[in-house]
C-alpha cells in the first residue's frame, strides 16, 4: 500500500474542507463586490473565513489578508516593507536556512539596491539572537526569520528576535507556513508585525494562504488594482479558497489539543534506531522542533537513492543528484553537517492519518533497501 510521509511538503485536503468548498462550485459564483442575487452571502462567507484564520493566529480579522499561498504572502511582506521604506539601499536581515520564497525575494531586492544579511545558524539549525542584534544597522527596516524550518523542523526564538527588532524600530516578519496547525502560533506571543500562512500545509488546498499585517503597519501592496482586501491585495476575492483556509484554520485550532503526531514521530525514530543503530542519526534541534518532523541521516549513504528505491513511499530528501553528483541541502550545509551525514539525509514528516502499521512497513522497507545503496 502507498505510504505518505511528506506532510511538510503538502497535506491532503481535509474532508471537512472539501465539503465547505462544494457549495461555491455551483452557487455563489458572483463577484463578492456585487449586490445582486448571484453574490448573496459571499461577503458574509469571506468575513467568517477571515475570522477563523484570525482565531488560529490570535489576531483581529481585519489584520488578515488572503493570498494565493505562502510564497505570495512572503513576497508581499518583504517587497511591501522594502518599497514602503523609500530607501533603495534599505537593509534586511534573514537567515541562511529560509524557504526559497524568502531567499529568492531577498536576492531580487538586492538587485534593486537592498542590502541583505544572511545570518548563520548552529549545528541544530538555531539562530543566535545576539547575531541578529549585531547585524542591525541604522538602515535596517525588516527582519525575516522562519518560525519553524521546513527540512529539520527546528523552531526559532521568534519572540526574542522580535523584541530586539522593535527595540531598534525594525519590523519583524516570520514565515509560519510549517508551524501553523502543528504548534500554537500566536502573533501576540511571537510579537511579529507580519506573518506568512500557507493553506496546503494545514489540510487546505494549494492556491490559498494569508498574510497577517499588524494593525498600524503599512506596507506597499504586491498586487495593485481594485483595492480588495482593504487595499492590500487587489483582485476579485476567491471566496471558495478563503472558505477552505478558514475551515482548515478552524480544524487546526481544535487539532492542536488533540494531535498525537509527536508520539508517531517518536515511535518512528525508535523503530529506526532498533533497525539501524548508530548508522542512523537525527538532524535538527531535538527539543525545539515541530512535533511531526523527523529528519534523519543514514551515515555514508545517499538519501536520494534510498528514496528512489522505496517504491510506494512518499518522503523528501534535501540532497539532489545531478549527472552522477550529489548537491547538499543548503539548510544542512548551513548547519555545518559533513558530506557523509548530509548526503544521507531524508525528511520524514507524519500527519494525523499516519499509523504505526505504516511506520512499521516503512522501516521494514528501509531495512531492505539501505544496505544496497
Amino acid at each position: 500500500m502507498p505510504v505518505y510521509l511528506d506532510y511538510n511538503a503538502s497535506t491532503p485536503v481535509a474532508p471537512e474542507v472539501a465539503d465547505a468548498m462544494q457549495p461555491f462550485l455551483r452557487q455563489g459564483f458572483g463577484n463578492p463586490s456585487s449586490r445582486h442575487w448571484a453574490s448573496a452571502g459571499l461577503q458574509e462567507s469571506l468575513t467568517e473565513a477571515r475570522r477563523q484564520v484570525a482565531d488560529l493566529l490570535g489576531c483581529k480579522p481585519a489584520e488578515i489578508v488572503f493570498t494565493s499561498g505562502g510564497s505570495e504572502a512572503t513576497n508581499h511582506a518583504l517587497k511591501g516593507a522594502y518599497f514602503t521604506s523609500g530607501k533603495r539601499d534599505a537593509h534586511i536581515v534573514t537567515t541562511q536556512i529560509e524557504h526559497p520564497a524568502t531567499i529568492e525575494t531577498c536576492r531580487f531586492l538586492e538587485r534593486l539596491g537592498a542590502q541583505v544579511t544572511y545570518l548563520p545558524v548552529d549545528g541544530n539549525g538555531l539562530l543566535d539572537p545576539s547575531d541578529f542584534q549585531r547585524a542591525i544597522t541604522r538602515d535596517t527596516i525588516l527582519v525575516s526569520v522562519m518560525h519553524a524550518n521546513n527540512e529539520v523542523g527546528t523552531i526559532q526564538p521568534i519572540a526574542e528576535v522580535s523584541r530586539i527588532a522593535h527595540k531598534h524600530g525594525v519590523l519583524s516578519h516570520t514565515d509560519a507556513a510549517q508551524s501553523a496547525g502543528k504548534i500554537p502560533v500566536d502573533v501576540t506571543a511571537l510579537d511579529v508585525d507580519l506573518l506568512t500562512l500557507a493553506g496546503h500545509k494545514l489540510y487546505a488546498p494549494k492556491g490559498v494562504g494569508a498574510l497577517y499585517v499588524r494593525e498600524g503597519v503599512v506596507i506597499e501592496p504586491l498586487i495593485h488594482g481594485g483595492g480588495q482586501e482593504d487595499g492590500q491585495r487587489s483582485g476579485t476575492e476567491a471566496v471558495m479558497m478563503a472558505v477552505a483556509l478558514g475551515t482548515a484554520s478552524h480544524l487546526a485550532s481544535k487539532r492542536l489539543t488533540l494531535a498525537k503526531v509527536s508520539e508517531t514521530r517518536d515511535y518512528f525514530w525508535s523503530a529506526l534506531k532498533d533497525a539501524f543503530g548508530d548508522a542512523v542519526i537525527q538532524n535538527g534541534d531535538l527539543e525545539s522542533r515541530l512535533p511531526n518532523t523527523l529528519n534523519v541521516s543514514f551515515i555514508g549513504r545517499d538519501g536520494s537513492k534510498i528514496l528512489e528505491q522505496l517504491e510506494g513511499f512518499a518522503a523528501s530528501t534535501g540532497s539532489a543528484c545531478h549527472e552522477d553528483s550529489v548537491t547538499m541541502s543548503p539548510v544542512l550545509a548551513a548547519m555545518g553537517l559533513s558530506d557523509n551525514v548530509a548526503m544521507g539525509a531524508i525528511r520524514f514528516s507524519v500527519g494525523d492519518a499516519t499509523t504505526p502499521d505504516e511506520i512499521d512497513l516503512t522501516v521494514k522497507s528501509l531495512a531492505a533497501v539501505v544496505p544496497t545503496v
